[in-house]
């Protein structure tokens, strides 16, 4: 049997029918998780995010014109999570001398995991989490715009003309926010070695 294109499944959502959109969500639900956990720096608020983006998709569904719908999902994603970044960096920040108020339980485990590669050693192992650590921590650090180019390039492997169509920007752009991103994170992470974790 074929499979129903992501445009037909859409266009049924919009007729009504709910198994359409849970379908969408089903296949895409995992890599736009992802994209937001790495964009945001954190599981939890990669899931507020996540929520946001998917009651974007269901209220906007009826605007999608091409059959691209990816690029155009991601496209929400992004500007979702920039917007959430923005309303973050407005907070009040946190001293890390500051006490901290454990009571409504947020003081466990950190919300961001960590996979560790079964082969080699422990020291190894634990050589291999630090550097990923390290690399995410410099990624949480770039300019927004680069970050999220980075991401959807290079996470998520969209192409520079698909990362120009989620960033609205044009190809030049991307491969100019690719450059600066590379750049920094090479001057940041001299000692992590070849590729992003």
């Amino acid at each position: 049997m074929m499979e129903v294109s992501d445009k037909s499944l859409l266009e049924a959502h919009c007729q009504g029918d709910k198994e359409a959109f849970s379908e969408l969500v089903r296949r895409y639900g995992a890599i736009v998780l992802g994209y937001l956990t790495k964009l945001s720096g954190g599981r939890g608020q990669a899931e507020d995010l996540f929520q946001e983006t998917f009651k974007r998709v269901h209220e906007k569904a009826y605007t999608l014109q091409s059959s691209r719908f990816k690029p155009w999902l991601f496209t929400i994603a992004t500007r979702v999570a920039l917007d959430g970044m923005r309303r973050k960096s407005r907070r009040r920040t946190v001293s890390l001398d500051e006490k901290l108020d454990c009571s409504g339980g947020g003081c466990g485990e950190s919300d961001t995991a960590l996979v560790v590669d079964d082969n080699g050693g422990p020291a190894e192992q634990a050589m291999r989490a630090e550097q990923k650590e390290q690399v995410r921590r410099a990624i949480a650090l770039l300019p927004e715009r680069q970050r999220a180019t980075l991401v959807l390039a290079y996470y998520q492997q969209l192409t520079y003309r698909e990362v120009a169509e989620v960033m609205d920007c044009s190809i030049g752009t991307v491969k100019a926010q690719m450059y600066r991103a590379v750049r920094t994170l090479a001057v940041k992470l001299p000692t992590v070695g070849k590729g992003l974790e």
